[in-house]
């Protein structure tokens, strides 16, 4: 080899079959190896028997260092190691940023290594299968109000964490700080492992859940892995898949526009803040972030107990048979297939020549002269309300003069003219199941999809939307 050279050397996690052979050639070469002195017995029988041999304990790291550059420069090689991977948590950056500060001819080479992550995650199966990061909890170099912003970012980007130096005696609560911080974003059930000793006699493997986790169990020789919302564990067999089933089901019978609607719903149901609500409820909800990209769809939909699922029981069992709706992009917007499929018939009166002639007699909107025309032929329909408040005041005072019983309404008309007090005119009538948008917010898409949503309410429970795409 050459000389005034230092090899910063990954050792693996601690067992000798996962040493790489180059750094194994390193070793055997070496004139000096500088490390931490727990680390010598996972490499004695590798090191030349003149090699000069420097350890020192925790916390010593620039000394060693140091050391190393001092003995480089005399003209010998060195090795510098480091448990895991030397450039993960390890010595390279440090001897790097030391080369530069004292301008030293020593030339640097890094070896890698398998880190304690790594090997962690082969004992467990398959954890780290897509995205993730890694964290230390160690705050002697990093403020912890930085590590708490970064466990912040990791859990709510979804990804697969490694956490490295959980616990120790001094930090006792950072950990659970971790586990309260990612329970607020994650769900309960999200699979966690727990691996000690990696590589080392004494390794243990534990799959448990987020909610689950006790952080007693871990210590300064454990890696946590956390998964993320597509994680699931089997026994003690953890996995985060990479989409290659997906895409399978995708080719059997799952067409593009369609996949990216459930990958989409997948989305917004992780996103959701309060994930834990009926079904049905939630089936709307989704059909409406979806729609309009909006997540105060989650505070402005108010529905009836159960009532896309009763929606849903009258539409498919031909109880109803008609949707009616005040304007034609409403009418637009419903599932042309899913109409087909359960023989129902959409309708919208607007501009019907009835609805046009009474709106110039009585000095009434088209929509409201629609919505009257409409219940004289309909008046057991859906409604659905995307646009005028003036036709959904004029379906609630046709209820109540019980010229009109639908058997369902949604209510998303949008503006800044009646709005609000036409959607609170519906609430009463608690027979009829009924779907809110509430406040000013609505529209016609809005509309269509609450009602779509109703079409097709039994594909909720294995979130699958968009079969009529």
């Amino acid at each position: 080899m050459n000389q005034a050279r230092i090899i910063v050397a990954g050792i693996g996690p601690g067992s000798t079959g996962d040493i790489t052979s180059a750094v194994i050639d390193a070793l055997r070469h070496c004139d000096a190896v500088v490390g931490y002195h727990y680390y010598f017995p996972f490499i004695e029988a590798y090191l030349p028997a003149d090699a000069l041999r420097i350890d020192s304990g925790m916390k010593q790291e620039r000394r060693r260092a140091e050391e190393a550059f001092r003995v480089a420069e005399e003209g010998r090689t060195v090795c510098v190691i480091s448990s895991g991977d030397a450039g993960i948590y390890g010595m390279a950056s440090l001897i790097l940023e030391m080369k530069h500060k004292r301008g030293s001819h020593v030339e640097v080479e890094v070896l890698p290594g398998i880190s304690a992550f790594q090997k962690a995650g082969a004992l467990l199966g398959a954890p780290m299968g897509h995205d993730f990061c890694v964290i230390s909890l160690s705050d002697l170099m990093t403020p912890w109000l930085l590590i708490e912003r970064r466990i912040i970012a990791a859990a709510e980007a979804d990804f697969i964490t490694a956490v490295y130096n959980p616990k120790s005696d001094s930090r006792y609560w950072q950990l659970y700080r971790l586990k309260e911080l990612f329970l607020a974003r994650r769900a309960p059930e999200t699979p966690v492992g727990i691996v000690r000793q990696a590589g080392r006699d004494g390794e243990t493997t534990t799959v448990t859940t987020l909610a689950d986790f006790d952080p007693e169990q871990a210590d300064m020789f454990t890696v946590v892995l956390i998964g993320n919302s597509q994680s699931y564990a089997v026994g003690n067999t953890f996995v985060t898949p990479r989409g290659y089933y997906r895409e399978m089901e995708r080719e059997e019978g799952v067409n593009v526009g369609q996949g990216i609607m459930i990958e989409s719903f997948r989305t917004i149901e992780r996103e959701l803040k309060h994930p834990d609500i009926a079904l049905d409820r939630k089936w709307a909800m989704l059909h409406a972030i979806h729609t309009t990209a909006d997540f105060d769809m989650e505070r402005l939909l108010w529905t009836d107990p159960g009532a896309v699922a009763e929606m849903y029981e009258r539409l498919s069992s031909g109880r109803t048979r008609t949707i009616v709706t005040d304007v034609t992009m409403v009418t637009s917007g419903i599932r042309k297939g899913a109409l087909q499929r359960m023989g129902i018939e959409a309708k919208c009166y607007l501009s019907d020549e009835r609805a046009v002639k009474m709106a110039a007699e009585k000095g009434i909107t088209r929509a409201q002269a629609g919505i009257r025309v409409a219940v004289e032929e309909h008046p057991d329909a859906l409604f659905a309300f995307g646009n005028a408040p003036t036709a959904l005041m004029e379906l609630c005072t046709l209820i109540r003069r019980g010229k009109a019983w639908p058997s369902g309404i949604v209510a998303a008309p949008v503006g800044f003219v009646h709005v609000c007090e036409s959607k609170e005119m519906v609430k009463p009538f608690t027979d009829i199941p009924k779907v809110i948008i509430e406040g000013r917010k609505g529209g016609s898409n809005l509309a269509a999809t609450l009602v779509n949503s109703a079409l097709t309410f039994n594909d909720a429970a294995q979130l699958r939307p968009g079969r009529d795409v």
